[in-house]
């Protein structure tokens, strides 16, 4: 079997998603509730229903979008706490690995383009991709079968020599239903957060991004579905 192409989440997979916790769960509101003199009960309240309402479309992972939504630079407090961007456990030895065995990487965000930048002006993860690309450039966000569909106009691939690693269930059903067929979840996204229980989750799953490794070994050696296997 030929070796598939890995495509890479950014945000609570190569990345903590504790930096995103920190700022929409936290620092949005607390910023909202300042600019808008109302109770961080109230700003909590009404920027929960916001997420609600746009969740997994493409507005909710803009931060022009929120800007103008909200009347807060969503953008300038992400730069104010950029510090706080890390990766995740494994991310740099899996990606160097995988480099050196001579796997295709790919890194497909649901981040719009100045997230992204932000992401990696501080985290370099550049080295290691041969195609980066945020769903704001698609159209569509990678939820949707459109997301996969003009992926592969732009940028050819197979969908059967494919694996997606990401740590969001919708995500990897739009994919699923696209046709990719190696599918990986992650068990602890943010490590402000619990870990999920692997077998509570709908996709195999890793804690270690290096634990990928094996998957991949077992992949080659043998053609099966790793969501089946």
């Amino acid at each position: 079997m030929q070796k598939p192409i890995i495509m890479f989440d950014m945000d609570g997979t190569l990345l903590d998603l504790a930096f995103d916790d920190l700022i929409w769960n936290h620092k949005l509101p607390e910023r909202h509730a300042e600019t808008h003199q109302c109770t961080l009960e109230q700003s909590q309240n009404i920027l929960k229903a916001f997420y609600q309402q746009h969740n997994h479309t493409l507005c909710w992972y803009s931060s022009k979008y929120w800007t103008e939504k909200v009347g807060v630079d969503v953008l300038q407090l992400q730069y104010e706490h950029k510090d706080k961007i890390a990766p995740r456990v494994g991310c740099f030895e899996l990606l160097k690995q995988l480099t050196q065995q001579g796997y295709r990487c790919w890194l497909l965000t649901n981040a719009d383009c100045a997230g992204l930048k932000l992401k990696l002006e501080n985290v370099d993860l550049s080295p290691y991709f041969e195609v980066m690309i945020s769903s704001e450039e698609i159209g569509y966000s990678k939820e949707f079968v459109e997301f996969w569909q003009i992926l592969q106009k732009q940028h050819p691939f197979d969908p059967k020599y494919a694996c997606l690693v990401d740590d969001t269930a919708p995500v990897l059903k739009g994919a699923e239903n696209f046709g990719i067929q190696h599918l990986i979840t992650i068990t602890q996204p943010s490590s402000l957060r619990a870990a999920r229980h692997a077998l509570e989750l709908e996709y195999p799953a890793i804690h270690d991004l290096t634990e990928l490794l094996p998957i991949l070994s077992h992949l080659e050696n043998k053609d099966v579905d790793v969501k089946t296997a």
